[in-house]
């Protein structure tokens, strides 16, 4: 999913997710920046992953290989829950122009099994594989969305019935959730950031609570810019897009002042790079590298 001109901004999303989990943010980021969204390593719409158990590193590396392909060296970012995660990881490699980092998972305490968000995740995926076939039926009701998003949303009756079983069946076909569910990996400490970076909490998140790991986040990147996303849920993207797009954009355009070093990122570069190869003016290895 691609959409519009200038600096690049890359969409993250979260386990079991899809890209098109930001399909109605895209368009509102599109007159702004060149917006891209992509399906993570073995999820929906992903590259498979080839060795099992995946791990973090490992979806992070995939998403790496993607920005190389696109021929950027570094782009905005911003991502959702695992997808917070990665865009940190990415800030970590050098890869981030500025992060935007929507209720990160990976906050917990080194080695912990995170069992609250692990169990309620199966929980999900199971009632979700049960009732598959009475889905388009029942979700016709805005009750039965709201409902059936408890888990991620506080206005699940705002999701139309068309994207919740999309997203139903992304999380159906995710390959490795039991590998991310399953994981003793956390979010090292990043002092000072390489970047400016946003942590953005969802005020009502019932994953990975505002209280407990957002604040702990806070001590993971202290030079990082805080922010509470008011009435909305752990995917803000199903409450409330235009919230989302004005915190990313925000980010997007802080600068130096959220903290971490203010670095260029130049829009057009990878495409002209990119084309420059095939007019045999640089060797493909060089696509995407200062």
């Amino acid at each position: 999913m691609r959409q519009g001109e200038g600096e690049p901004l890359v969409l993250l999303h979260g386990v079991t997710s899809y890209e098109g989990v930001w399909k109605h943010v895209v368009p509102l980021l599109a007159p702004s920046y060149d917006t891209i969204a992509f399906s993570a390593l073995g999820h929906h719409g992903g590259t498979p992953a080839s060795e099992r158990p995946a791990r973090i590193a490992h979806i992070v590396d995939d998403a790496e290989r993607k920005l190389d392909e696109l021929g950027f060296d570094r782009v905005h970012l911003a991502g959702n829950s695992m997808g917070g995660w990665i865009a940190i990881e990415l800030a970590r490699r050098g890869r981030a122009c500025t992060v935007c980092a929507l209720s990160p998972a990976g906050t917990w305490e080194p080695g912990t099994a995170h069992l609250g968000t692990r169990d309620a995740l199966r929980r999900m995926i199971k009632d979700a594989r049960r009732s598959r076939r009475l889905l388009p039926l029942l979700m016709r009701s805005a009750r039965m969305r709201r409902y059936g998003l408890a888990l991620n949303a506080v206005h699940g009756d705002r999701v139309t019935r068309e994207d919740l079983l999309a997203q139903t069946d992304a999380a159906l076909d995710c390959a490795v959730l039991e590998d991310v569910l399953e994981t003793d990996e956390s979010i090292a400490a990043l002092d000072p950031p390489p970047c400016p970076v946003t942590l953005a909490w969802s005020e009502e998140d019932r994953v990975l609570p505002l209280a407990t790991l957002g604040e702990r986040a806070k001590g993971l990147i202290p030079g990082a810019r805080f922010v509470v996303l008011p009435g909305v849920g752990h995917v803000p993207m199903f409450d409330d897009p235009q919230l989302v797009v004005d915190t990313v954009l925000e980010s997007a355009s802080a600068g130096g002042s959220g903290g971490g070093a203010s670095v260029s990122c130049a829009g057009v570069r990878g495409r002209e790079r990119i084309r420059a190869v095939a007019r045999g003016g640089e060797t493909p290895g060089e696509v995407g590298r200062p």
